[in-house]
């Protein structure tokens, strides 16, 4: 094979495949990019076998055929060229790829190692790519990244009557999204980690999603991002929403978000944050024996059956309300032991709860 392209346009298409790249395995061949010609096309891939990327771009082929190449290096070479055309070539075990003066020469991997990804899905359902994404980042917030609990490790997409449902949890925190008018079908929970690179591979306006009960296939103009399904029962969050919660406690985003970090300074991660909550707002105080402490007040409007003391993690807290979108947060609480669930009125579809630390 041999081609010949842009440089920006070469590294935009090998670091969108390069993102399914695991910087560690077993099989050699797996740290490469296939590289496919034919036509006026170069169609790579990536994969580590639980996610895979296929891309392309238009080139000037001069010879048609395929290679296997160390992706990393491969992308950053490119990248390191002037600007202007680069040409890549691959024959007999070696890959020469030049600029306007510079001159790479790499090794290729073996052609016939590397795994053999299918080409065709199901018939996929058109969504709102950018409404997608924006999903699959506020539930991604609560997902495990504790590789011994695989089943925590993915999002859950399952139909509803209104449309599609995103839910994650690493059993400390809980975050549901609903995307109504969203007619995905069937269900599967998708690894988190992957789903979190889609906006960078092949995020569009427009995306294609199929669920086929072993992958999760995302497809656009810019290439396919598939994604094995986690085999195993997600756990049964509906008993941890209740109908309704006799606490409330609404304040202003920004402010809250503000004044998390500040105490996130004397914290850390292991010190919970309290709250006590008032009808003219919330306390907001930590403390921390070799540190010090921290204590401000954030006005807000509570409704309910009494003053309440509550404690989070504060990195969790912290999460819950950045993945909140619109101007104001609402806290719902039954009392100071129980999970409460944090939401907005300008977010409707997502909730995220949260487990409080015993004080």
């Amino acid at each position: 094979m041999r081609i010949r392209a842009e440089r920006d346009d070469l590294g935009d298409v090998f670091s969108r495949a390069n993102r399914a790249v695991g910087t560690r395995s077993a099989l050699p061949v797996l740290q490469g990019l296939k590289c496919e010609v034919s036509g006026s096309s170069l169609r790579v891939t990536g994969t580590d076998l639980e996610m895979t990327v296929q891309t392309q771009t238009e080139v000037e082929t001069l010879q048609e055929g395929a290679a296997v190449i160390p992706g990393k290096i491969l992308e950053q070479a490119v990248r390191k060229m002037p600007a202007g055309q680069v040409t890549i070539g691959a024959e007999d075990g070696d890959v020469e790829i030049l600029g306007s003066g510079p001159r790479f020469s790499l090794k290729q991997l073996g052609l016939d190692d590397f795994p053999e990804i299918s080409q065709t899905s199901l018939p996929g359902t058109e969504v709102d790519g950018e409404a997608l994404a924006g999903a699959i980042a506020q539930v991604t917030t609560a997902a495990s990244t504790d590789a011994a609990r695989p089943i925590l490790t993915g999002v859950l997409f399952e139909s509803t009557e209104d449309g599609v449902r995103l839910v994650s949890t690493d059993s400390y925190r809980l975050a549901v999204r609903d995307l109504p008018g969203v007619g995905i079908e069937g269900s599967g929970l998708i690894p988190a980690r992957g789903l979190r690179e889609l906006p960078r591979t092949v995020g569009a306006s427009k995306v294609q999603v199929s669920l086929d009960g072993r992958e999760g296939v995302f497809s656009s103009d810019r290439g396919t991002l598939r994604l094995r399904m986690i085999e195993g029962t997600f756990p049964k969050y509906q008993s941890l929403l209740p109908d309704s919660y006799p606490n409330e406690l609404i304040v202003d985003r920004g402010g809250l978000l503000e004044a998390l970090g500040r105490v996130a300074l004397v914290a850390e991660d292991h010190i919970p944050v309290r709250l006590k909550i008032n009808t003219g707002g919330v306390e907001i105080a930590v403390s921390r024996q070799d540190v010090g402490a921290e204590k401000e007040f954030l006005e807000g409007a509570f409704s309910g059956t009494e003053e309440l003391e509550i404690a989070f993690n504060p990195r969790y807290l912290s999460d819950g309300v950045s993945a909140i979108s619109g101007g104001s947060v609402r806290l719902q609480l039954i009392d100071g032991l129980k999970p409460s669930v944090l939401d907005s009125a300008d977010d409707p579809g997502f909730l995220y709860l949260l487990m409080p630390v015993r004080i």
